[in-house]
């Protein structure tokens, strides 16, 4: 996850906090500069004068800080003392001390040790040095994974002087922050500029030769210049021409990388000169409009311009469109002059444009047989860079501009939905950073699709009388049968969607992309329905039919009970949603009458249940042969951490792969046709199959293993006989191909794009013609939602007697209360033949409980939420939305895996609902049976009953351990 400061402790005397504020603008101001400069929201400041008070605030979960700046001057204690005791107290932000003064802050690193800060600053009364300690912490903690994912630039600043880099980083921060906003402008849609402003080049303070050699061997491809002082300390003693030294190895290496040297001696002007760096003296009066006008002209800030050796200007480019035009004019000499001096790359990698500064920086003028050859290659390359952007955004459909292949267009008005922005947001990502052919012989890409816009649905509705019938109606095959009998449907849509059909006659996902889908905080995962086609009739209009009628369908379900009844659980109402649909190309193969990828699955850059030595922070991957059916329901899937791709605890023995193992799958029929009068709102040509069918589809090699009757034992592979069981081992043991390695870096870059963990959903295509490469489809990324503070809540002992429950297990955060309702199943009278009737009692009292606004916390046996009826209850998510607290206990003979890769969960995280499992088997917690069958029921069901109390339930959760107690009601937690 990407680090982000958003809370600021500041620790200071109220006098110092005069000082730092002046006129009381100070927050202001710093606001105002970040919504001028087009950054992310500006962090809050927390103001107190003592460390007594700091380290209480540091101890509570009421706030979650990402940085402590104190001044010198702190009421109760000294300053080193207050590091120090943050240091015990187990607290590890950094730490930075501000001086106000200079003398003051020698006394201090004479006398003590100040390596327990991250850095030592002068404050100026200039409040962009606080955006430039900001910016600069950020830049260290994201450095890595930044240059990794997306090749970001670096500059590194060597300056000892506490004084001069003072200055300095806040010029360069606003340096940097101004070309980024030049490059806004040309951004070809929003998501092209926040990813601008995200990609800008990072600053690395150093203040010793080792640390700076250090970053500059790590990144050296990435560095776009370096500022040097030349006096600093090499070896751990001071070395007067440690910068010449430093320069002078940089430029053995890389001689194009502009280097500064700055020192108070003029002396070593020359010397700069000799090793081919420019200068700046450290007295002059216009320092810092020196150090500016370098950074324009020698880091790539300003326009292009061209100039032959001796000085003479022969041309100026300020965008890519102005650099192909003046690249046909100018004259030869100019064209060699940069070309020979690599400035063309340089320029481009400051405007963030990496792809076509990779693809230049290597050729030199003697690569072609003629400088003319060379502006050839540069037109050429700035042209396919051109295209290459256009493929990464969201186009308006016409038959003309769009690749079957590799588009993404739009058609109709109004908003592409949640949903599509996800998809063109990955597109861009994958289009801008190089993704696609990442990885030898993989192809990762967005399927190509259509996006019907939302003013589409508000017409349709208008247009058939349809608003007052479906805000009414409650059957969902009622309002699904009399959306498809709807006769009109806007004319120029369907001459589009027929043009799009002429282009694309291969099976497609009719799939839905509402306003709020998709969101961070009310994703409406799997509330809506998807529908798949064949789209294979030699008759276009029997296409554009069944096109239509999935469309209409899709429509339809905005309007179904399970997502009136999600909606009720928000601050939504109906008439707020809005419906457009994706109609996008499937991604597999045909096999027999059958259509489906090798495998398809779930990921997530975090894990809510990680076993050793897997961390939260690792992610999960949830993966299943054929379509993502299985998987987005909650069926039997393989579950692995893409950095530990061999650690799989469901498989750690051959009877628990035997249980867990996948055993059947989901593929389109494709002889099968859509009915004008459907017996049901699913997806009629999505079917299940029995392994055997894969096997002679010859898609099981691939992710299967053999169970052996006679020795008892589970085989990689299909080459013994036996029973076949889907293990994905052929791939995450002998890595047939890179899943857990494409996953990895996909997460990264999408919690780094996103600015939070995120969900993304993919299948992939083995089977592809001979020297095609193999196809890894992106079809979803969605935002997952953690609480920002996952702060820690202390949970103190309490009486067994006294709880309900207790979990090892827990998903959530902090303390619910407000609860006095329970509604559980009676693990005696339980019948995993009978779940779904125990799906539709738990729905009834959800439905009673949201009509009361009452929360309540719900107890059930098995799986909630799962996609076979013998795991667990087959509840959807709008059956239980009511619910604050949910407990899913093992059955009495075994225990079933929690799921994460469905549907389910995702909401269930979005509501911030506290989820506990129990194993009861392995004795990982317990629930109080005994005491729920023993309590007055208000109401009883055939396997479920209902409890009211007059006290209320307290629920407490510490996330950072994944525990949590329910404790009874009545019971004093004052102490809690």
């Amino acid at each position: 996850m990407r680090y982000k400061i958003r809370e600021i402790l500041l620790v200071s005397s109220i006098y110092d906090n005069y000082l730092f504020e002046e006129d009381g603008r100070l927050y202001e101001l710093i606001r105002e500069e970040y919504q001028n400069l087009n950054l992310s929201q500006a962090p809050e400041i927390t103001h107190v004068t003592t460390g007594e008070e700091a380290l209480e605030l540091l101890a509570t979960n009421e706030y979650s800080f990402d940085l402590i700046i104190t001044t010198l001057h702190i009421e109760d204690m000294h300053v080193i003392k207050f590091a120090q005791m943050v240091r015990q107290s187990g607290v590890n932000l950094p730490i930075i001390l501000l001086a106000y003064d200079n003398r003051e802050r020698k006394d201090l690193v004479m006398n003590y040790d100040t390596s327990i800060f991250e850095r030592i600053f002068i404050w100026n009364g200039d409040y962009h040095l606080l955006i430039g300690i900001i910016k600069y912490v950020e830049d260290r903690y994201n450095i890595e994974s930044d240059t990794k994912n997306i090749g970001v630039q670096s500059i590194i600043l060597v300056e000892d002087n506490v004084k001069f880099y003072s200055s300095y980083l806040p010029i360069i921060y606003t340096e940097i922050f101004k070309q980024s906003q030049r490059l806004l402008e040309e951004g070809v849609n929003l998501t092209h500029k926040f990813l601008r402003m995200r990609a800008r080049p990072k600053i690395l303070l150093c203040t010793n030769y080792e640390e700076a050699w250090s970053y500059y061997e790590k990144y050296q491809e990435f560095i776009l210049g370096i500022i040097l002082d030349i006096n600093f300390k090499h070896h751990g003693v001071k070395d007067p021409e440690a910068g010449i030294k430093f320069a002078k190895n940089v430029k053995a290496h890389h001689d194009d990388i502009p280097i500064l040297l700055q020192s108070s001696d003029l002396s070593f002007k020359g010397k700069a000169a000799q090793v081919g760096a420019s200068f700046l003296h450290k007295n002059s009066q216009r320092l810092l409009h020196d150090l500016r006008e370098f950074m324009l002209e020698n880091f790539g800030f300003g326009d292009f311009i061209f100039q032959t050796s001796d000085g003479r200007r022969v041309g100026r480019a300020s965008n890519l469109d102005e650099l192909e035009e003046a690249l046909e004019k100018i004259p030869e000499e100019s064209l060699a002059y940069h070309a020979q001096r690599n400035h063309f790359s340089k320029w481009l990698k400051a405007r963030t444009e990496f792809w076509l500064a990779h693809k230049l920086r290597p050729h030199k003028v003697s690569d072609f047989p003629s400088v003319n050859d060379l502006r050839i290659h540069l037109i050429k390359s700035l042209r396919e860079y051109k295209e290459l952007q256009r493929r990464g955004v969201t186009i308006d459909f016409s038959k003309e501009n769009f690749d079957p292949k590799n588009s993404f267009a739009r058609i109709g008005g109004g908003s592409l939905g949640g949903k599509a922005r996800g998809l063109g947001f990955i597109n861009t990502l994958i289009t801008n950073y190089e993704i696609s052919r990442k990885f030898e012989g993989v192809e990762i890409s967005v399927p190509s699709a259509v996006v019907i816009g939302t003013e589409v649905f508000d017409q349709f509705l208008q247009m058939n009388n349809l608003e007052t019938f479906a805000y009414q109606e409650n059957d969902d095959l009622t309002i699904t049968q009399r959306f498809i009998d709807a006769e009109k449907f806007p004319e120029e849509i369907v001459a589009k969607l027929y043009d799009f059909l002429e282009l694309v006659n291969t099976p497609l996902a009719v799939r839905s992309s509402s306003l709020l889908e998709d969101s961070q905080f009310q994703p409406f995962a799997g509330v809506y329905e998807t529908y798949m086609i064949p789209n294979s009739n030699p008759d276009i209009r029997v296409r554009l039919d069944e096109l239509l009628q999935s469309i209409k369908s899709v429509y339809a379900s905005t309007f179904h009970k399970k997502a009136k009844d999600y909606l009720k659980a928000t601050s939504y109402r109906l008439e707020e949603e809005k419906m457009a649909v994706i109609v996008q190309k499937l991604v597999g193969s045909k096999h027999g009458n059958r259509f489906y990828p090798d495998f398809a699955g779930v990921a997530k850059s975090y894990n809510f249940y990680p076993v050793s030595p897997q961390k939260s922070e690792d992610g999960i991957a949830l993966v299943a042969l054929g379509l993502g059916k299985t998987v987005v329901e909650g069926g039997n899937t393989v579950r692995f951490c893409p950095k530990y791709p061999r650690h799989l605890m469901q498989f750690f023995s051959t009877k628990e792969t035997l249980k867990n193992a996948q055993q059947d799958f989901y593929a389109l029929e494709l002889n099968g046709k859509l009915s004008h009068h459907p017996e049901s709102i699913d997806d009629p040509l999505v079917k299940k199959y029995d392994l055997i069918e894969s096997e002679k589809d010859g898609t099981l090699f691939s992710v299967g293993s053999t169970y052996s009757n006679e020795n008892k034992s589970v085989y990689d592979g299909l080459s013994r006989d036996g029973i076949r069981v889907v293990t994905f081992a052929p791939v995450l043991k002998h890595q047939i191909f890179p899943l857990p390695e494409i996953l990895d870096l996909l997460l990264d870059l999408g919690a780094w794009g996103m600015g939070t963990p995120v969900e993304i959903e993919f299948a992939v295509n083995l089977n592809v013609p001979h020297g095609q490469p193999r196809e890894f489809a992106m079809l979803q990324m969605r935002p997952m939602v953690l609480s920002r503070e996952l702060d820690e809540l202390r949970i103190v002992d309490i009486d067994e007697k006294d709880l309900i429950c207790q979990s090892n297990q827990v998903l959530g955060n902090g303390a619910i209360n407000g609860i006095y309702d329970i509604v559980f199943v009676d693990i005696e009278k339980f019948d995993r033949a009978k779940s779904k009737e125990v799906a539709q009692e738990v729905s009834k009292f959800n439905e009673l409980m949201l009509k009361e606004k009452r929360p309540y916390l719900l107890i059930g046996v098995g799986r909630w939420g799962s996609l076979d009826p013998w795991l667990g209850i087959p509840v959807t998510w709008d059956q239980i939305a009511g619910a604050s607290v949910i407990v899913e206990a093992g059955f009495k003979d075994f225990q079933v895996t929690p799921s994460q890769g469905s549907h389910f969960f995702q909401n269930l995280t979005s509501f911030r609902v506290g989820y506990f499992t129990v194993n009861s088997i392995d004795h990982l917690g317990f629930i109080d049976w005994e005491w729920l069958k023993s309590q007055p029921k208000r109401n009883e069901m055939n396997f479920t009953k209902h409890l009211r109390f007059d006290k209320q339930i307290a629920v407490r959760i510490n996330g950072h351990e994944n525990k949590g107690i329910i404790i009874k009601p009545g019971v004093d937690i004052s102490e809690t």
